[in-house]
């Protein structure tokens, strides 16, 4: 399953007292910083931090957000030729911040890591909270105070986190009112503490369609109560998580195949499942929490 990351440096007086984040939720973040350093130190640092905290579960997708242009070109194409040339830029001078740079290319090695660029200071809510916790660790530094480090990424986290794909699809679905939706059971907001976000219960027999839409979006909506205020990116990859997630593929092989759309109009969003005879619908309302409040599935 993918894990969904926004990564943040901040300097104050830049360079000046100094500080990285990395942030999955609120649960699940770390932060740190310098007495003296730069922005794209802190940028950097984040971005390494994350793999570091990650690397024991490496074989697990990660997508990175990034306000960072300087971070995504280092990494994405300028790393090669400066390793090529011995660490060093097209003018022959030193590259800025190798130190970090070498750390993130030794991390990098056998990991399934892609970075997208968000446009910082514009309300996308993960890149808001990197930023806060990198600031105020930052912060902490030029006041001598505490360092706010976070409680890092933990025993058992990650299994349920926000995923995303670049390559995820975000075709048009009618954001009109919804018919013919049955009504969501009353349950619980979060699942049972024993039981992980994508967890499935092996069959003893084949799994009809209906069957499995139905525990698709039982665990879209199980995803959707951990969703951040509705997030396009973030609901549109908890669905491609629950079509593509490998418990489900163990369950039948209708679901990895199957089309996912999503929409996301005002305070609505609707995902489709479309599998080979059957169409599932789910609908959240986003506000004030994400909630599922209909689906339907179609044969």
């Amino acid at each position: 399953m993918t894990i969904t990351a926004a990564v943040d440096g901040s300097a104050l007086h830049n360079p000046g007292p100094a500080g990285w984040c990395w942030y999955i939720d609120d649960g699940c973040w770390a932060a740190g910083g310098w007495k003296e350093g730069t922005n794209n130190r802190g940028e950097l640092t984040a971005l390494a931090e994350l793999l570091r905290a990650t690397a024991h579960i490496a074989d697990e997708p990660l997508f990175v957000l990034c306000d960072s242009q300087y971070v995504i070109n280092s990494v994405t194409k300028w790393m090669p030729g400066w390793k090529r040339k011995g660490w060093k830029k097209r003018d022959g001078k030193p590259v800025l911040n190798v130190d970090i740079l070498k750390d993130i290319d030794a991390l990098l090695v056998g990991r399934n890591v892609h970075l997208e660029w968000v446009k910082g200071h514009s309300g996308h809510d993960m890149n808001e909270a990197a930023d806060d916790r990198a600031r105020a660790a930052a912060t902490a530094y030029q006041k001598g105070t505490a360092v706010p480090h976070g409680p890092g990424f933990g025993s058992g986290v990650g299994a349920g986190h926000g995923a995303a794909s670049a390559s995820t699809p975000s075709s048009a679905v009618p954001s009109s009112p919804i018919r013919g939706m049955e009504q969501a059971p009353a349950q619980p907001s979060q699942p049972a503490p024993q039981q992980g976000l994508f967890d499935f219960d092996t069959p003893a027999e084949p799994v009809s369609p209906d069957k499995l839409a139905r525990q698709a979006l039982t665990t879209l909506r199980r995803a959707a109560a951990r969703a951040d205020q509705g997030s396009d990116r973030v609901l549109r990859s908890l669905l491609a998580d629950a079509v593509t997630d490998g418990s489900v593929m163990e369950v039948a092989g209708e679901l990895p195949s199957a089309s996912e759309e999503i929409s996301v109009a005002g305070d609505t969003a609707v995902a489709l499942l479309r599998g080979e005879g059957w169409t599932a619908m789910a609908a959240w309302s986003l506000a004030p929490e994400v909630k599922l409040v209909g689906w339907h599935l179609r044969r």
